[in-house]
């Protein structure tokens, strides 16, 4: 779609048309009624289209000033996990990260759409609130509410509660909003394709939440021994959870495992055994969403504290091999910061070959946020396996993505999502658009071959059968 961001300090427009624009101004160090004192990006507009020319922003291999970011393809082909981390998201003390877990025959498009598009959406809301309640003292988004020990808890609480509703509203409409462009998108068809989302914005020492699907957030954290703890700070949204079941049978949708997976539940349609979806709540899968299957997001609220260390975001491929602990204990234990979302990355592929030889890796994606704001040098991150030209690139917006999403990192060639189907060819050659580009390819040539390989857990069974007759 046409949505951009607008960075003019003189900008006051908000719109959620083709062509929106966004105001950054408002989310500046004195956006509730003080004086602006510093700026939060560049005099600069950008649309979907030159999304990736934005400073501080990466999506492919590397690190920024407090994070850094590693995904590698797992045996299925092409690579349907997508992540970013945008720093000065909306303010110089906040920062957006993301990780998004595609599924289905175009799950890696839908991914890399959702990864770009929503946190402009987000933005685009927030500002709309802001520009509601500007000049009032109803709600400010700075990022400095601590709990307070005083006697003004019951303030500091009433404060606290309308950042919480004010949060949510706008997590709440963004991912609706995401929702509803993917369903009206003219080229890309996500009728049995969809992505998972975990995504944050930290500022200040506030943390807020939003994710849907089963890629999952936690924080590592040190306890009063300062003993590093796992902390998890999500909720893997399956269709066992007995609200997400109850919700899907009253929908008509079906649940149930299958015999020689009994360990995974799945959504299946009323009246035929597909799609086998095994999460609950998705972007796109608009064959279930009648059928309880949505995309509503849990929202969470956290106040950090100087205890708190670092956060990591990542696709299931990780969590289905490597425990919260293992992964605190292997960030905490990395030989240099930069080198930790590609360490954790490494040894869930261990993990992989390890527990279960006869299945096919899944794709891992994986960030990690550390909440002192501090990285190594350049000179230790070139030490790692990374070139001082990657993190030019990832600063620069000038990476560019091949059609498996990737630049040049390792690649395992993958399968994990979906069973055999004799009916999917006809849904293999629709045409499907690029990160908004116009240029378009068949699914053909984008070697994804999740209906070949018979797998362990995730994402789909086979396509309907009723897909390909679907208006």
């Amino acid at each position: 779609m046409g949505a951009c961001v607008s960075t003019s300090s003189r900008s006051t427009r908000s719109s959620r048309s083709n062509g929106e624009t966004v105001a950054h101004s408002f989310l500046g160090i004195g956006f509730c009624g003080q004086k602006r004192t510093k700026k939060t990006f560049s005099d600069h507009v950008y649309t979907l289209q030159t999304l990736h020319s934005i400073p501080n922003r990466i999506f492919t291999n590397g690190k920024s000033r407090a994070s850094c970011i590693f995904t590698q393809q797992g045996r299925k082909g092409i690579n349907q996990d997508a992540m970013v981390v945008w720093e000065d998201f909306m303010s110089e003390d906040a920062i957006f990260c993301g990780v998004f877990d595609g599924h289905g025959p175009h799950g890696h498009l839908v991914a890399r759409k959702v990864r770009d598009a929503l946190p402009v959406k987000l933005l685009s809301f927030l500002h709309s609130y802001q520009s509601r309640l500007n000049g009032s003292s109803k709600t400010c988004f700075k990022g400095n509410l601590k709990r307070s020990d005083g006697g003004d808890s019951e303030k500091d609480a009433s404060a606290e509660e309308k950042l919480n509703v004010t949060w949510r509203e706008a997590f709440l409409k963004s991912y609706k909003a995401m929702d509803k462009e993917l369903r009206s998108h003219p080229n890309l068809d996500c009728f049995c394709s969809g992505s998972t989302a975990v995504t944050l914005v930290k500022q200040g020492s506030n943390l807020f939440m939003g994710y849907i699907g089963d890629s999952r957030a936690i924080l590592g954290s040190k306890d009063s021994s300062d003993s590093m703890v796992a902390i998890q700070l999500t909720v893997d949204l399956k269709p066992d959870l007995p609200r997400e079941a109850e919700r899907i049978k009253r929908c008509k949708g079906r649940v149930f495992a299958l015999q020689d997976e009994p360990e995974v539940s799945r959504v299946w349609l009323p009246f035929d055994d597909a799609p086998g979806l095994a999460m609950a709540r998705a972007f796109g899968d608009f064959c279930l969403k009648d059928y309880g299957v949505i995309s509503i997001p849990e929202f969470s609220h956290r106040i950090l504290t100087e205890r708190d260390q670092f956060i990591v975001l990542a696709s299931d491929g990780v969590w289905d091999v490597l425990s919260n602990e293992e992964v605190v204990e292997i960030v905490s234990s990395s030989p240099s910061r930069a080198s930790a979302a590609r360490i954790v990355v490494d040894s869930a592929a261990r993990e992989w070959k390890l527990k279960y030889p006869t299945s096919k890796m899944d794709d891992c994606a994986v960030v990690c946020l550390f909440l002192d704001g501090k990285m190594d040098s350049e000179s230790d991150y070139e030490e790692q396996g990374f070139s001082s030209a990657t993190l030019q690139s990832n600063h620069s917006g000038n990476a560019v993505e091949s059609d498996d999403g990737q630049k040049s990192e390792p690649s395992l060639q993958r399968n994990f999502t979906v069973r055999s189907s004799d009916e999917s060819d006809t849904y293999g050659r629709l045409p499907v658009e690029i990160e908004g580009n116009e240029e378009t390819m068949a699914a053909e040539d984008q070697n994804w071959s999740g209906l070949e390989g018979v797998t362990r857990v995730n994402s789909l069974v086979q396509l309907p059968r009723f897909s390909e007759e679907r208006p």
